[in-house]
């Protein structure tokens, strides 16, 4: 099991930038090897990626979500990986958000670059285009303001 710690600050406030994070559709604008995701419901994904040529789905569902602060994860199928992205505010137009995942790679491919370094690099990218994404626009794509408490909460 890998862990991989990427932040970035965005010129945005940080509702502008949770609301769009919360857009799950438009994470193929600026994550590499995501081909789609489709929301299933308030609280699944399900996700087509590829990577080094090998084209893998699973599902995977948000396990925690609250407003302007966090989004949480796990993965119900497929490759093993959990994470959560926090949102966090510098001042009325600039945002910090951190990407914290935990992700055991799956297949010869994966194992491969996660030992190259090329998984945090991807991540590390994903974030900078995030950045670029969210800035160019201005404004979010759409929002979903809903909580998610934690299993057990």
């Amino acid at each position: 099991m890998s862990t991989i710690t990427e932040m970035v600050d965005v010129e945005v406030p940080v509702k502008t930038a949770y609301n769009q994070w919360t857009q799950f559709e438009t994470f193929p604008n600026f994550m590499e090897g995501v081909e789609e995701i489709r929301q299933v419901d308030a609280t699944h994904t399900h996700w087509v990626t590829k990577f080094g040529g090998v084209s893998r789905e699973f599902d995977a569902t948000i396990t925690e979500q609250h407003p302007d602060e966090r989004v949480a994860w796990t993965s119900d199928s497929g490759p093993d990986h959990a994470g959560v992205i926090t949102f966090h505010r510098l001042d009325d137009n600039k945002t910090r958000v951190t990407a914290q995942m935990e992700i055991d790679p799956e297949g010869f491919a994966e194992n491969v670059a996660d030992k190259l370094g090329v998984l945090d690099r991807r991540i590390k990218g994903d974030m900078k285009r995030f950045k670029e994404f969210i800035e160019s626009r201005g404004r979010e794509s759409g929002a979903w303001r809903g909580d998610v408490d934690r299993p057990g909460s």
